[in-house]
């Protein structure tokens, strides 16, 4: 399982519940395509987080970097449900931050240690 997160602030003329909608009908959308494994959307709580961090974090779980690639390959069709649903959600985006995370120790590196 791999896990690729989005720091999100939004525009200032965006509304958190309709970003959250638009984000559950994307995401829900690339689950049921099958090209990732579940997603997560979270807002910060009393303000409380350094500079560093933005208003929300969104958690998207993919199976390996194939699942991964195949849901970038899906978000850049030329298909009008597709550009509909992820305009929907990116059109509310001021600022964003990614990042990409796996288990550690993973299994590959269990394996090589165990070798030693």
């Amino acid at each position: 399982m791999n896990l690729y997160t989005c720091m999100i602030d939004l525009k200032n003329d965006s509304k958190a519940l309709a970003f959250a909608h638009a984000v559950e009908q994307w995401l829900d959308h690339l689950m049921t395509a099958g090209v990732i494994t579940r997603w997560h959307l979270y807002r910060r709580k009393l303000n409380l987080a350094a500079d560093c961090y933005r208003d929300f974090l969104l958690q998207i779980e993919v199976q390996d970097l194939a699942q991964l690639d195949a849901a970038f390959k899906t978000s850049g069709q030329q298909d009008d449900h597709i550009e509909t649903l992820y305009r929907a959600v990116h059109e509310q985006i001021l600022s964003s931050d990614f990042a990409l995370y796996r288990p550690f120790p993973d299994a590959e590196r269990a394996e090589r240690m165990a070798l030693l």
